[in-house]
C-alpha cells in the first residue's frame, strides 16, 4: 500500500466519526433551551478555536521533522523527529480528552463533528494515568522494534530480514524452500503476545475513558453510521465481490495443484498460505506466471516503452502532473519541484517509500520516492500525486476537516487515477503508436485481480479478527486460532502446517502490532472502482469500463474537485453521493470492470472441485 503523510491521518484522524444517530443529527438543529447549553456551545467552540490553533503549530513542526528524517536518516534527525513527534502525540492525547468533556451536550452540527473527530484522533488511546500511558507508549515501541528488526537464520553464518525473504516468497517454486521461509518469518511474533494482550487492556481503558465500550467500538464509530451497522455493510460489500473471487480462487488452486502437484495443494481444501508468492498471501500477482491464460502475451511493456520515449525520472512526475493539468486542476506550485525528492541520493541514507506529503496544510505539498524508470512506477507517481492534490483540495477547510470523507477515499482517489493509466491514454501521450485489441485484455484483467481482487478479504479479516480482539470476545489463548479460521471463512487459504495456540501468526503482519487499522484498505479497494465507472460516466466513456481513461476531460475533473474539496466536512455518504450520485458504498463497478475475466474464469472451472 502506497501511504500519504499528512499529520493528522498520521495521528489518526483518517475517518468520520458517528454519535448516536449521526444522519440526524447531521440534518437537524439542536434546540438550545437554557443559557447553560449556549454557555456550554460557546466554550466548546472556542475550545476548538484554540485547540485547533496550537494543533496547527505544532503540525507543522512535526512534519518539517519527520520529512529531514525521512530525507536524511542520521541519529541526530532520528532524534529530532522522534522528539517532534513526541509532542505531537501528547497535544493529541490531550485534546482527545479534553474533548471528552462535551460527549453529553446538545451541540450544534458543525462543532459536534469537530469534537467527535478530535476525540477519535488517536488510533490507540492511552489511559489518562500517566504511568499507564508510559506502559502503553513503551509497549508500541516494542512491539514495533520486534517487528522491524525481525529476521530467520536458516544457519549459523545466513540470517535473512523479511525484504530477502519477501523475494525469495515471490521467485522461488520450491514448496519445501518456501514453507521454510513462511515458518522462519513467524519466528518474530509469538514473544509479542503477552505484550500484545497488555496493549489491548490498556488501549481499552484509554478508550473508555474517551466514552466508547472498548477501542472496537471506537474503531468501528468513524464511518457516520452506528458502530455495531458498519460491519454489516462491510459484509453487504463482501457479499458483492465474493462470487468473483470465489472464481479466481477456484481457477488459482487448480493451477497450483498442477504445478506443485495435489498432494501438496489438494483440491478440496484451502489454498496453503506459502504458495501464493506473498508472505501473508494478500495478493497473489506473483504467481502470474502459473495461472495466467494460455496464448501469447501481448501486454504492454510500459518500462519498455518509456525506455525508448527517453522518459526521466522528471518527465515521469510531469507527466502525472499533465494528466491531472488535463482535468481542469491548477499546476503544482514550484516549491513542489524543488523540495520533493525523486532521485534516491549516493551520498546519504532515506526512506525510499513511496508518499506523498503536505507540509503546511497550504501549498507545500511533495512526493517522496527514489523512482525508478519503471511502469510501476509510472503508476505510483499518478497515484501518489493523487493524494497530494487531495491534500490541496481541503487545505480551505478547518483543520479538523482537513482528510479525507472516509479513511478509504484517500487510497481509493490515488488508486482511481493509476486505473486511467489504459492503452487508450498511452496512446493520447504519446508512449504507444496503437491501441491493442481486446483480445489482449485477459492478461491484463488477470494481473489486476491477482492484486485487487485476491487482495479483498484479507483487507476484510485483519479487523474483524482485531475487533473481536479488542471486544474481549475471545481469549487469548484463541487468537490464533480465531485467526485462521477468519482466514479460511474469507479467503480459502489456510496455514501449511498445524499452528499452536502461541503461535500469534496475525503478529506477523505489521499493521498489527504497528496499531494501523486495515479496513480502509478493503474500503479503497471498493471505492477506486465505484469512482472510476462514475467518472468514466461522466467523460462520456461508451466503452469496457476496463480501458476507459478520464484524461483530458474536464467534465469529470470537476466532479473530482467538488468531492475533494470537501475533505472530511460532511458525511462520507454525502461526498459519494457528489462523486458517483449514490450515497452507498457499491462493489457492482469491479464486477462490470472484471465481467470478461468473470466469464473466462467460469468456462476454466467448470468440472473443477472448488471446495
Amino acid at each position: 500500500m502506497k501511504k500519504h503523510s499528512s499529520l493528522l491521518f498520521a495521528i489518526g484522524i483518517v475517518g468520520t466519526t458517528a454519535c448516536a444517530n449521526p444522519i440526524v443529527q447531521q440534518n437537524n438543529p439542536v434546540q438550545q433551551t437554557n443559557p447553560t447549553q449556549q454557555g456550554t456551545l460557546s466554550d466548546a467552540r472556542l475550545f476548538l478555536a484554540e485547540t485547533q490553533t496550537k494543533l496547527e503549530k505544532i503540525n507543522r513542526l512535526n512534519s518539517k521533522a519527520a520529512w529531514v528524517y525521512n530525507n536524511f536518516i542520521t541519529d541526530d534527525s532520528a532524534e529530532i523527529a522522534a522528539h517532534f513527534n513526541e509532542l505531537s502525540t501528547a497535544a493529541y492525547v490531550k485534546a482527545a480528552t479534553d474533548a471528552a468533556q462535551y460527549n453529553d451536550y446538545p451541540l450544534d452540527p458543525t462543532t459536534r463533528r469537530k469534537l467527535d473527530l478530535l476525540r477519535m484522533s488517536l488510533t490507540l488511546p492511552a489511559p489518562q494515568n500517566e504511568q499507564e500511558n508510559t506502559e502503553l507508549a513503551t509497549i508500541q515501541t516494542k512491539l514495533e522494534g520486534m517487528y522491524g528488526k525481525g529476521e530467520y537464520c536458516p544457519s549459523e553464518d545466513k540470517c535473512l530480514d523479511l525484504t530477502a525473504m519477501s523475494k525469495i516468497m515471490a521467485t522461488s517454486r520450491d514448496a519445501d524452500e518456501l514453507l521454510d521461509i513462511w515458518q522462519g518469518w513467524r519466528q518474530v511474533s509469538p514473544p509479542m503476545r503477552p505484550l500484545y494482550e497488555r496493549e489491548v487492556e490498556l488501549a481499552n481503558k484509554g478508550a473508555q475513558e474517551l466514552g466508547f465500550a472498548n477501542l472496537s467500538e471506537m474503531w468501528r464509530s468513524k464511518y457516520d453510521m452506528p458502530a455495531d451497522d458498519f460491519p454489516k455493510e462491510l459484509d453487504r460489500l463482501w457479499g458483492q465481490v465474493k462470487p468473483l473471487y470465489d472464481s479466481l480462487q477456484c481457477h488459482v488452486k487448480a493451477k497450483l495443484g498442477e504445478h506443485y502437484g495435489e498432494k501438496i495443494v489438494p483440491q478440496d481444501k484451502p489454498i496453503p498460505a506459502h504458495l501464493l508468492g506473498n508472505m501473508w498471501a494478500q495478493t497473489w500477482g506473483n504467481v502470474y506466471d502459473l495461472v495466467k491464460p494460455e496464448g501469447p502475451d501481448n501486454s504492454i511493456d510500459l518500462t519498455k516503452q518509456l525506455e525508448i520515449h527517453n522518459y526521466d525520472e522528471l518527465k515521469m512526475v510531469k507527466t502525472a502532473e499533465n494528466f491531472f493539468s488535463s482535468l481542469g486542476f491548477a499546476p503544482l506550485p514550484e516549491t513542489f519541484y524543488q523540495r520533493s525528492l525523486f532521485i534516491k541520493p549516493v551520498d546519504h541514507n532515506v526512506v525510499c517509500h513511496a508518499s506523498a506529503w503536505d507540509l503546511d496544510d497550504k501549498d507545500d505539498i511533495r512526493i517522496k520516492m527514489c523512482i525508478q524508470k519503471t511502469g510501476e512506477d509510472f503508476s505510483t507517481i499518478h497515484h501518489e500525486l493523487g493524494h497530494n492534490y487531495y491534500q490541496r483540495a481541503y487545505k480551505d477547510q478547518p483543520l479538523l476537516f482537513r482528510g479525507s470523507a472516509n479513511d478509504g477515499f484517500h487510497e481509493a482517489v490515488g488508486d482511481t487515477i493509476a486505473l486511467s493509466i489504459t492503452p487508450k491514454y498511452l496512446k493520447q501521450i504519446g508512449l504507444i503508436d496503437k491501441i491493442p485489441d481486446p483480445s489482449n485484455d485477459l492478461g491484463m484483467l488477470m494481473r489486476q485481480a491477482l492484486d485487487k481482487i485476491a487482495f479483498l478479504p484479507f483487507g476484510l479479516l485483519v479487523d474483524q479478527w482485531r475487533w473481536k480482539v479488542f471486544a474481549g470476545e475471545v481469549a487469548p489463548e484463541d487468537y490464533n486460532k480465531l485467526w485462521w479460521e477468519l482466514r479460511e471463512k474469507y479467503q480459502g487459504v489456510r496455514a501449511p502446517i498445524d499452528r499452536d495456540a502461541n503461535a500469534f501468526d496475525p503478529g506477523a503482519k505489521y499493521h498489527i502490532p504497528g496499531n494501523v487499522p486495515y479496513t480502509r484498505y478493503f474500503l479503497a479497494f471498493i471505492q477506486q472502482f465505484q469512482f472510476h465507472k462514475a467518472l468514466c460516466e461522466i467523460a462520456g466513456n461508451k466503452g469496457a469500463i476496463h480501458r476507459c481513461s478520464i484524461y483530458g476531460s474536464k467534465t469529470a475533473g470537476k466532479r473530482l474537485k467538488d468531492t475533494l474539496a470537501m475533505g472530511l466536512s460532511r458525511p462520507w455518504q454525502e461526498a459519494m453521493e457528489k462523486m458517483t450520485g449514490q450515497q452507498e458504498m457499491d462493489a457492482s463497478a469491479i464486477l462490470d470492470y472484471f465481467a470478461p475475466l468473470k466469464v473466462w474464469l467460469d468456462q476454466q472451472n467448470k468440472n473443477r472441485n472448488c471446495g
